[in-house]
């Protein structure tokens, strides 16, 4: 397919796509304007008076890793013109960087949909510098229509999976020409950096993955520390659940308290098991799961903040067994607060979530099987003693309470995940080091 009929293609299935998009809205909730005028590159606002570098992070997880590299534009001197297609991402690097909105430092815009019409409003509207897609983001008519205004577009901490590789050259030419058209591919692994090369992209080096230089917040860590010395249990927590994985943890928690109740053993005044689903839609959900298997919880929209130190209402947790982390850019705290996390989104064939957060925080991780999406960081971690893998939820938990009661073990897996993460840390560096020479190569013609 070339791209006169792969935008012909985008048209004919655009009140399709439309009505998905307005239904993915509805369910995720937030704002995600899916019918404004920024979403066809129409614009009430001025463009930046210094044009931008811009940088898309297409959702949560993305907007996360791509934290460190947007710090380290800023800390430069550049305006950055931040995009999103997912309103989680947005309200996630609006709480990141609210000082530079303020201050007119950063832009945050809706990335607009692959019209060429819309595509064109939006580069002639912001006259970015340079482009920045974070990890997988392509889309052909962005990808052409940049190259046509002379607008340098790279991928950064790319991953690219056997999946991604058979789905682009399946979309044969139109696919091939947008990874050719980029000026810089860095990938996170050189598998990544093989396959990239396979569908096309020419300009391809090994530079790692940023979520290795993401700095969890002090004040996140010392909240969750403050809570942990408070709290006279220990907290396991399942981070990151995604769709189907909740009602696999609860009924895996519910078998271990009845296990515990007629062994005669106290884990009700031992363990503190802290669940945080991956998206907002499913904290209601969550809760009624928990409800409906009688376990007794309490969620974290619940607590009060009291000093700011510790949590002042720690007695809310006194009579539950399970809290609900119904919150959002509170990771860190959470982890920090904890003595072993498990990461979620591996049970169910999903490809796994980030793993690489918990170890910097010098946290013990345990997954599960799928985790494609993190091959080649979760194969290290475990292989650097700094996690586990565990076939299904009721053998992580299982693994995990095991864990708890060796804290030797437990410390000697943080110090290895902590000490694996430095020694990965670099990949922000790279790729700003090349932007910078990609923007001083502009400046010469």
């Amino acid at each position: 397919m070339n791209r006169f009929f792969y935008t012909a293609s985008i048209r004919l299935l655009a009140p399709a796509l439309l009505i998905w998009m307005g239904l993915r809205a509805r369910r995720a909730g937030g704002q995600w304007e899916v019918l404004s005028g920024p979403r066809f590159g129409r614009y009430a606002n001025p463009a930046p008076a210094h044009r931008p570098v811009w940088v898309h992070a297409v959702s949560l997880g993305e907007t996360r890793a791509a934290q460190p590299l947007v710090q380290a534009l800023l800390d430069d001197g550049h305006t950055v013109l931040l995009t999103h297609m997912t309103a989680t991402g947005r309200a996630e690097a609006g709480r990141m960087f609210g000082p530079a909105v303020e201050q007119g430092r950063l832009v945050q815009e809706w990335l607009p949909y692959d019209f060429p019409g819309s595509v064109q409003r939006f580069l002639a509207h912001y006259r970015p510098r340079v482009g920045v897609m974070i990890e997988r983001e392509i889309w052909p008519n962005i990808i052409a229509t940049a190259r046509r205004k002379g607008i340098p577009m790279v991928l950064a901490s790319a991953r690219f999976s056997d999946n991604s590789l058979r789905q682009a050259l399946r979309a044969g030419k139109v696919m091939r020409e947008a990874y050719e058209s980029l000026s810089a591919v860095y990938a996170q692994t050189l598998q990544d950096a093989q396959r990239l090369e396979q569908a096309g992209a020419v300009a391809v080096r090994v530079s790692g993955n940023f979520k290795f230089d993401v700095s969890p917040p002090p004040e996140e860590v010392a909240h969750g520390k403050a809570f942990a010395a408070a709290l006279p249990r220990k907290m396991l927590t399942i981070a990151s659940t995604r769709e189907g994985e909740d009602e696999l943890f609860i009924n895996a928690i519910a078998q271990q308290l009845k296990r515990a109740a007629a062994l005669g053993n106290g884990l009700r005044d031992e363990v503190l098991f802290c669940l945080i689903p991956r998206h907002p839609q499913r904290f209601d959900e969550a809760a009624a799961m928990l409800q409906k298997a009688g376990i007794p919880f309490t969620r974290r929209s619940q607590f009060a903040e009291g000093d700011g130190t510790a949590y002042s209402n720690i007695k809310a947790c006194a009579n539950a067994m399970v809290l609900l982390g119904d919150s959002l850019g509170e990771m860190p705290r959470y982890y920090a607060a904890s003595q072993i996390a498990i990461v979620a989104g591996s049970f169910a064939p999903l490809g796994g979530q980030n793993l690489i957060e918990a170890c910097a925080i010098g946290l013990p991780v345990i997954v599960g099987p799928h985790t494609r999406n993190f091959e080649q960081a979760a194969a290290d971690a475990i292989q650097e003693g700094a996690a586990l893998r565990a076939p299904d939820p009721e053998s992580a938990i299982q693994l995990a309470l095991q864990l708890l009661d060796d804290p030797q073990r437990l410390a000697r897996m943080g110090e290895a995940g902590a000490y694996w993460v430095k020694q990965h840390a670099g990949a922000v560096e790279r790729v700003v080091i090349g932007l910078q020479e990609i923007l001083a190569q502009k400046e010469k013609q």
